[in-house]
């Protein structure tokens, strides 16, 4: 069955590999990533020298709390 639809976990495995490979590419070409701490909130991106820049923050709260 050449055009199954393929399973949950080897999709989830593949897309983390995917994202595996991006990091060790940005990392060699000294390219900055972006990352999320969940215990403050904040967005940062990290440079390669180990430099961290805060670039955003993300609002707390349910959606449905923020709408008016």
């Amino acid at each position: 069955m050449p055009n199954s639809i393929p399973d949950d976990r080897i999709v989830v495995q593949n897309a983390r590999r995917a994202v595996a490979a991006e990091l060790r590419k940005k990392k060699i070409l000294e390219q900055p990533i972006a990352k999320y701490d969940p215990k403050t909130g904040k967005v940062f991106m990290e440079h390669s020298d180990g430099t961290k820049v805060e670039v955003g923050e993300t609002r707390r709260g349910r959606y449905s709390e923020r709408r008016k």
